[in-house]
């Protein structure tokens, strides 16, 4: 497998042709989006930033297979819900994520990342029911799991789809840090592409 960072785009006119099925990344300022990402690829392309809300631009990364995988595009989206962004800033977000979010054909699936600590917070759930407006297929990814003990994360898991969330599967539970979660999440976004 090779990753290559494709194209970073500030406006809708940036974005690339559509092509290869995309895999979002999607989620709040801070739930670890980037090292999730360089996790999973076993690369260091996606920035980690000590600063919320670092990344404002939309992220295209071209995963190539090879023979026994199959290739696709992830696309990292700007973390959400950062209270210190200007109105600007986060009107600029909403426009450039609706352009792309609305019109993309090729976008097969939606990984939504929250922090396992603290569950769907109330932009969450508004996030996913946008999603779920614009009919796209979202798989919740719980980030940060190595701050919980791991006894727990069962019932956490159960906790929190108890309390109401959209998920085409159950949700995986991840962490970057002990590389927790993250040949499951492989797997289910192969299968996912994979299927009819």
């Amino acid at each position: 497998m090779t990753v290559t960072v494709e194209a970073t785009c500030f406006t809708p006119a940036q974005l690339p042709p559509e092509g290869l099925p995309e895999i979002v990344v999607a989620g709040r300022s801070n739930v670890g989006k980037s090292s999730l990402i360089n996790a999973l690829l076993g690369t260091k392309l996606a920035h980690v930033g000590g600063t919320p809300g670092k990344t404002r631009s939309i992220n295209f990364y071209l995963v190539e297979g090879g023979d026994e995988h199959p290739s696709f595009r992830l696309v990292d989206l700007p973390g959400y819900g950062y209270a210190a962004r200007s109105k600007t800033e986060k009107r600029d977000w909403l426009r450039l994520t609706s352009a792309y979010l609305e019109k993309r054909e090729s976008l097969r699936l939606v990984c939504h990342l929250v922090d396992f600590r603290h569950g769907l917070l109330a932009n969450d759930r508004e996030l996913q029911e946008w999603f779920v407006q614009q009919g796209k297929n979202l798989l919740v990814v719980f980030t940060k799991a190595d701050k919980l003990p791991k006894g727990q994360w069962r019932g956490k898991v159960q906790q929190y789809v108890r309390e109401g969330l959209f998920s085409v599967d159950v949700p995986i539970v991840t962490s970057a840090e002990k590389r927790a979660g993250l040949d499951e999440l492989r797997s289910f976004i192969e299968k996912f592409l994979t299927a009819d």
